[in-house]
């Protein structure tokens, strides 16, 4: 079998015949392993009528396989020795995972890979599993933190799959059919748009050699692509969805930089110093000096083509106005950049964070498999700190500027308001 291989020190590449690439990171440091199966699949590949098919799939792939024909003959293999078992959906990309004992990662491999091969997809599932995700969509309705950011998607990227809720909604969920599943299936669950990354005490070789095993003869096709960033938000744009809570709950972002932006160390940074610590700006001057909110915070996400710097608070209804007006405040104040001394704090604690994460099996699979999937490479721990390093405080001033821009700001208020405009004055940066 010829095979193309790629590694370092700290992570290994093969790329089977197939296409299927699996990644493996050898922590000789722990009992455990963490195996994750990453698909090209979510909801920026749907259509408007498939929204939230994606989701939907991936619920459906614990309900039976022909080998293990019910959900607790499927989780027992991994539960049944002390690990766990789960799943995501994203975006970008769909997820399986499974956290097991070093002597049982050929168990894990085997139930993840059976389950994305051979699911049985039975009608009764299918509809059993569309009423208990009808209840996470209405669970996420019904949590006003939530419900913040599905509306703040929304204002950011208008009238596209990237701002849609990731679950679709409780019509296009119940309109997606069985044949719908399987041609879905057929498309993107293949091995040429799929990353295997396993983490922890294995061996390379080994996993290279059970994985062709288990994915023997399964069958390509090409997948369909993401549908592309429509950049049309025309901002400042507030949005105030009115509920009668005790505190006011607000989401704010400003469109931030893709994966592959070269700026994006210097945006992490600069997030880190805006609102990431007790010790940042938004937490002393919302939080500290004003009593304004007890949760205050900034945070960065990025994606193959676009990304978000955001802020999320709780806070006094009574006072929820001066509270953007302080936020406002403190993102045109980004504009004039840090001082060395936030810069050096911010790299000391983006670098820790970082030592920190990565000791965890699952966090090092996670991050390897997400990388070859959307990048196609993988920057290992080493590069990301010495990118962190090479940051400087022009680097931050420039990246400031790019991003705070009044046309790329949204504002989501859930809480018992009424007027959007006395927010929308607010805004102007």
């Amino acid at each position: 079998m010829s095979q193309s291989v790629t590694g370092t020190p700290v992570h290994k590449k093969t790329t089977l015949d197939s296409g299927l690439r699996v990644l493996t990171s050898s922590m000789s440091h722990t009992n455990a392993v963490s195996i994750v199966l990453l698909f090209g699949a979510g909801s920026r590949y749907e259509s408007d009528e498939l929204a939230g098919s994606s989701h939907l799939f991936e619920h459906l792939l614990f309900k039976g396989t022909t080998r293990r024909p019910t959900p607790a003959s499927i989780s027992e293999v991994v539960e049944g020795v002390g690990g766990a078992l789960n799943a995501f959906t994203d975006r970008e990309m769909t997820g399986y995972w499974c956290r097991v004992p070093r002597t049982s990662w050929k168990e894990g491999l085997d139930v993840l890979t059976d389950m994305v091969k051979d699911p049985l997809f039975r009608e009764n599932d299918i509809e059993r599993e569309k009423k208990v995700v009808f209840e996470e969509i209405r669970a996420s309705h019904d949590s006003p933190e939530a419900r913040a950011d599905t509306i703040l998607d929304q204002l950011l990227w208008p009238d596209q799959p990237f701002g849609r809720d990731i679950a679709g909604s409780e019509a296009s969920v119940a309109a997606v059919s069985r044949e719908a599943m399987l041609e879905y299936m057929a498309t993107q669950y293949v091995p040429t748009n799929t990353v295997f990354a396993i983490s922890g005490g294995i061996d390379h070789d080994e996993v290279v050699e059970e994985s062709a095993r288990l994915m023997a003869g399964w069958p390509d096709r090409e997948p369909i692509d993401w549908a592309p960033i429509e950049d049309n938000m025309d901002g400042p744009i507030v949005h105030v969805e009115n509920r009668p809570l005790e505190q006011g709950h607000l989401a704010m972002a400003l469109h931030g930089l893709s994966v592959n932006d070269e700026d994006r160390y210097a945006l992490r940074l600069l997030s880190v110093t805006f609102g990431e610590s007790m010790s940042s700006r938004l937490f002393e001057e919302v939080r500290e000096k004003r009593g304004l909110a007890y949760a205050i915070g900034s945070s960065v996400s990025a994606y193959a083509d676009a990304g978000a710097l955001g802020i999320y608070s709780g806070v006094d209804p009574e006072r929820a106005e001066e509270a953007v007006k302080v936020i406002v405040g403190e993102i045109n104040r980004l504009r004039d950049g840090i001082t060395d001394e936030e810069l050096e704090k911010a790299k000391a604690l983006s670098k820790g964070r970082t030592m920190l994460r990565m000791e965890e099996s699952r966090a090092v699979a996670m991050s390897m498999g997400a990388q070859e999937l959307i990048k196609g490479e993988v920057e290992s721990i080493d590069d990301m700190l010495a990118a962190v390093d090479r940051v400087t405080g022009d680097d931050i001033k420039r990246v400031s500027n790019r991003i705070v821009n009044s046309k790329k700001l949204g504002l989501s208020i859930v809480g018992p308001f009424d007027d959007e405009e006395i927010f929308l004055k607010s805004l102007q940066l």
